[in-house]
């Protein structure tokens, strides 16, 4: 009974993290990524200067810094089940709400209201892995919802604008229907198993008694802060780089469609490579190697954005593009494996380097956006001087190398977490 109970176990774990990669792309990625090709169309509409685009698009940002560390904990606390049956329905209605705006006020409600949701999901998809697979499947778990969320980017920057708008009727409804899957997505969350009790007991799912102890014991973490400011300048980058480019194509006479495939290559090229980079880590067990050459190549990306033009700029997406998915793969790896976090606190830490992600991509935007005034390319500079202080993180690092097992600090027995 006990072998047909585990390897019944064995083959719903697959179960949930196919399920796991279709929420990171239909419910996450490919709506985030159509806002960019819909710039342009809701920038006529509503009246929206680049400035004001640059703006909207950085408020995603803003909700992150308030959602990313409660959510994660959360999971932490009510378990990935709950957290992302509740979190896909909350998230289609308010995504659905961003179609009934009139002006920039509204826009930006909605836009912060469905970014506050979307935060977290990610984060507890990636609580979900850690959760249903051993650390030694683990980079390769987490590679499926990276690969699902570069496959959502694509497809949300390929047909968004250029198939979804026209056949819909417009932006608003695009959004509408992107809503509407987001709230159907919540239906199998809450009908899939529960993770059996050993592994719940093992890797804390549900099993924190308190979020503001977990806070306090993250908080104290060395390397979590320097993963925290690694992302918030990897992530500040390539949140204005996306955010950017289909605008700068245009206005420098790229056709539109040309311009939304430049970015739909951007995510094609991550989603190809994110799975060999994924299990190369599994196999070498280096991961902080993998995260520095990882962030070179996207400082040499976007600071050859800002000198190319014709066929170079598609070598500088490439490049940009061929490590981001498998570096947020390894990175929410390595997040786990470091030592006083395990997978009893991996969703708040992976919460809180969100945070401090989010505070790049608030800024970067906008910030970079409104140096187009002064020159078209000076954006790409100063984000790829971002991504540098990503990589001066990483170099402070400490060495870290998988480990057969995570180490977990389990409740204690009053259960309250142990300091």
């Amino acid at each position: 009974m006990a072998e047909d109970n585990n390897r019944n176990d064995s083959d719903h774990r697959w179960v949930v993290l196919i399920l796991a990669g279709l929420t990171a792309t239909l419910v996450i990625a490919a709506p985030t990524m159509a806002l960019p090709v819909l710039f342009h169309e809701m920038s006529a509409d509503l009246g929206l200067s680049l400035v004001q685009i640059g703006a909207v698009w950085g408020i995603v940002s803003l909700a992150g810094v308030f959602a990313a560390l409660l959510g994660g904990a959360i999971g932490d606390r009510f378990g990935t089940k709950r957290t992302l049956a509740v979190g896909c329905l909350v998230l289609g209605v308010a995504g659905a709400a961003r179609g009934f705006s009139g002006d920039l006020a509204a826009l930006s409600g909605t836009v912060f209201l469905s970014g506050l949701v979307s935060t977290a999901i990610p984060i507890n998809l990636h609580k979900v892995c850690a959760v249903w697979f051993p650390t030694r499947r683990l980079g390769l778990a987490n590679g499926v919802i990276a690969a699902g969320m570069a496959l959502g980017f694509m497809i949300g920057s390929m047909i968004s604008a250029t198939v979804l708008s026209p056949w819909l009727g417009g932006w608003r409804h695009v959004l509408f229907f992107y809503g509407a899957i987001a709230c159907v997505m919540s239906m199998p969350w809450a009908l899939t198993r529960s993770a059996p009790e050993n592994r719940r007991s093992s890797t804390g799912d549900g099993a924190v008694q308190s979020i503001r102890l977990a806070l306090l014991r993250v908080a104290r973490l060395r390397n979590v802060w320097l993963l925290g400011i690694a992302m918030l300048g990897v992530g500040g980058c390539i949140q204005g780089v996306l955010g950017y480019l289909p605008l700068y194509l245009r206005e420098i006479g790229w056709p539109g469609a040309q311009a939304d495939a430049a970015l739909s290559s951007f995510h094609a090229i991550s989603l190809a490579c994110v799975f060999p980079l994924a299990l190369l880590s599994d196999r070498l067990g280096s991961r902080k190697a993998f995260l520095v050459v990882a962030t070179l190549m996207t400082v040499a990306g976007a600071g050859l954005l800002s000198v190319a033009s014709g066929a170079i700029v598609w070598v500088a997406v490439l490049m940009a593009g061929v490590v981001r998915d498998g570096y947020m793969a390894i990175f929410m790896t390595t997040i786990t494996e470091i030592d006083g976090v395990g997978m009893l606190y991996a969703g708040t830490a992976i919460g809180l380097t969100q945070t401090l992600s989010r505070v790049g991509g608030l800024i970067a935007p906008p910030l970079g956006n409104s140096l187009a005034g002064i020159g078209l390319r000076l954006p790409f500079l100063l984000w790829a001087a971002m991504a540098l202080v990503g990589f001066a993180a990483l170099a402070r690092f400490g060495r870290n190398r998988t480990r057969k097992t995570a180490p977990v600090v389990p409740p204690s027995p009053a259960g309250k977490d142990v300091l």
